[in-house]
């Protein structure tokens, strides 16, 4: 049976607009939420953020131009520039910024070197490879008291293990080395201390980015004939590239900050010779009471910080759209 439509009919059928389509719940065409709502949801971490952070920030900024007193009853004279003034000729602050530029040195480039050397072994299918993973990650998670304690007792002088080894076991020196009682030798252990603690989490962090790298890469790398080195040199490493000055930027930050093995192994010593800018400004700040000048030298370390991890994201930038 057919249904014959008559020309005026198809006419008046072909004039009728379209139906809208309603929108259906939760599609792309509902309509946008205002612009205060994201800011409803991050106002409680802000708060917290301000809280913990920010006005202890803005606070000790204004501690630094003060001669800070922490008697009751008594007022704080504003001294303006001159805890500055004072941080930027002291010799000993120097020395401590000179004794963080050796431990960065020591720590960043092998902590680097052999968290992408570990990294890419336990990126590859490999019996217990996940036991080695949470190996590796142990030290991270332990206190640095603990092993900053432990560091002390394996580097003593009299009966550490490190002198025992090397004097009753190999016979490679005579006698007992004074490993914390030398500047060097002592920066030297606590270097040690900070490579074996943060290996954990470079690893961790450069195995997640292995995981983002394409294996078409690898496998055309082998159809044109490349080699184990040759791989990484031209497929992971700039594959990684982002993460390995991530990892650098947040290593040096680090290296600037080290704190707690520094006083627990030497305490500064001999002679204030391993001090680092922490522990020189909780000395100034808690053994002499002197808050003003701590928190100027607190501000003028952030800004040496600043200007090296600046640097150094500038130099890799370069050196990448200079490849590119």
């Amino acid at each position: 049976m057919s249904v014959s439509t008559s020309p005026k009919t198809r006419k008046v059928r072909a004039t009728v607009p379209p139906r809208p389509n309603k929108p259906r719940r939760g599609g792309a065409s509902r309509r946008a939420p205002h612009w205060w709502v994201p800011w409803a949801f991050a106002a409680p971490g802000l708060a917290l953020f301000g809280l913990t952070t920010g006005y202890p920030l803005v606070r000790s900024l204004q501690i630094s131009f003060y001669q800070w007193s922490v008697l009751p009853g008594t007022a704080s004279q504003f001294v303006g520039l001159g805890n500055y003034v004072r941080a930027l000729g002291d010799s000993q602050f120097w020395n401590s910024v000179e004794n963080a530029g050796a431990y960065l040195l020591m720590t960043v480039p092998a902590t680097i070197a052999i968290a992408l050397a570990f990294a890419t072994l336990l990126h590859r299918p490999m019996p217990g490879r996940t036991l080695f993973r949470v190996i590796y990650y142990i030290p991270v998670v332990t206190s640095w008291v603990v092993v900053s304690l432990l560091f002390r007792y394996l580097f003593t002088t009299d009966n550490g293990a490190v002198n025992w080894f090397i004097q009753d076991i190999v016979h490679v020196v005579n006698g007992p080395v004074p490993w914390l009682e030398q500047r060097w030798t002592a920066m030297a252990a606590v270097s040690l201390l900070g490579i074996w603690k943060n290996l954990g989490w470079c690893i961790v962090v450069f195995l997640a980015a292995l995981a983002g790298v394409q294996q078409d890469l690898y496998e055309a790398a082998e159809i044109d004939g490349a080699n184990a080195w040759h791989k990484f040199v031209y497929v992971t490493f700039p594959g990684i590239r982002g993460t390995v000055v991530f990892v650098t930027i947040v290593q040096i930050i680090g290296a600037f900050n080290v704190f707690p093995s520094i006083l627990l192994m030497t305490n500064g010593g001999p002679a204030g010779s391993t001090e680092v800018p922490l522990t020189y400004m909780y000395k100034q700040a808690f053994s002499f009471l002197d808050f003003g000048y701590a928190a100027a030298m607190s501000f003028v370390l952030a800004i040496i910080i600043s200007a090296v991890s600046y640097l150094q994201y500038r130099f890799t930038r370069e050196k990448k759209e200079a490849r590119s």
